[in-house]
């Protein structure tokens, strides 16, 4: 009896955070190795699900970068990388396009087997995601710089109460085939819906003080501290990005964003439904 008890209190504890959230739109970014877990996967979109369901418009963008990678091995391509971008040349966006839409069309499926409706959309193909090419010191090839969200067709897919699966690809005005860093797409797409979250799952606990000290995390971070931590380099490597992706939501209009572990059950719930949560929230 104790046991139930314990649960109905769980749901009491969510139960102001599902008034406040109802009608609102939450922009998640999954992607990394958190994505190679079938059992991963499933926890994250059964998080989809319950958001859906309590009224919540929950909205994803998949990277995929790990299968790529292994896809293109597979090939006898070896992936390259600038500053955390995967050098993409005529070879490789043909491997990225391969790979994103059969990604994209398994979270299709596994989220309509669990009893919703999805639709995949293509950043590209939907035009959704405008890019022009990305300069650098070092030519990438085919990657992209966002330069405007059009969210029609994922606002149109959540008027009809399915659960949008951006692919974060894009087009140029030459008509072209850009990847892009799904980060960025991510925190664009949020922006342009004017969500009330942009949520990044990637592969610690969040934002750690001491990046070897996982019990160093810190719980929430305001827009300008964490701007300070990149610059004295507490922030490093491939949490850079995701950092930057959130500042730039809040910027634009977002009201809180969050990196949290997408390897730990149910992280989206733990994170948004409970009071002390589960890992790193960027606020204004």
């Amino acid at each position: 009896m104790d046991e139930i008890i314990k649960k109905a209190d769980v749901l009491i504890e969510a139960l102001p955070y599902i008034r406040a959230f109802h009608h609102k739109v939450f922009v998640i970014k999954y992607g990394g190795k958190v994505m190679l877990s079938e059992v991963s996967q499933k926890k994250l979109l059964e998080d989809l699900i319950f958001l859906h369901f309590v009224g919540i418009k929950p909205v994803l963008v998949h990277g995929g970068g790990p299968s790529i990678t292994q896809k293109a091995a597979s090939l006898g391509k070896i992936a390259k990388f600038v500053d955390g971008l995967r050098v993409t040349d005529a070879a490789m966006i043909k491997i990225v396009e391969e790979t994103l839409g059969e990604i994209n069309q398994k979270l299709s499926v596994m989220i309509k087997q669990l009893g919703v409706a999805a639709v995949g959309l293509n950043g590209m193909k939907d035009g959704i995601i405008k890019v022009k090419k990305m300069e650098t010191e070092v030519d990438l090839g085919f990657v992209g710089e966002i330069v405007k969200i059009d969210a029609e067709p994922i606002k149109e897919t959540l008027r009809k109460r399915a659960i949008p699966i951006v692919i974060p690809l894009g087009k140029g005005r030459d008509k072209i085939t850009y990847n892009v860093n799904a980060d960025d797409a991510a925190s664009e797409i949020a922006a342009a819906l004017n969500a009330e979250k942009f949520i990044l799952l990637t592969d610690v606990k969040g934002i750690l003080r001491h990046p070897e000290d996982e019990g160093s995390l810190i719980s929430t971070l305001s827009r300008e501290e964490a701007q300070g931590l990149i610059e004295r380099k507490v922030i490093q490597t491939g949490m850079i990005p995701k950092v930057k992706a959130c500042i730039n939501a809040l910027a634009k209009g977002v009201k809180k964003t969050h990196v949290i572990d997408g390897r730990l059950t149910h992280a989206i719930l733990l994170e948004i439904f409970t009071d002390k949560g589960v890992g790193t929230e960027i606020v204004k």
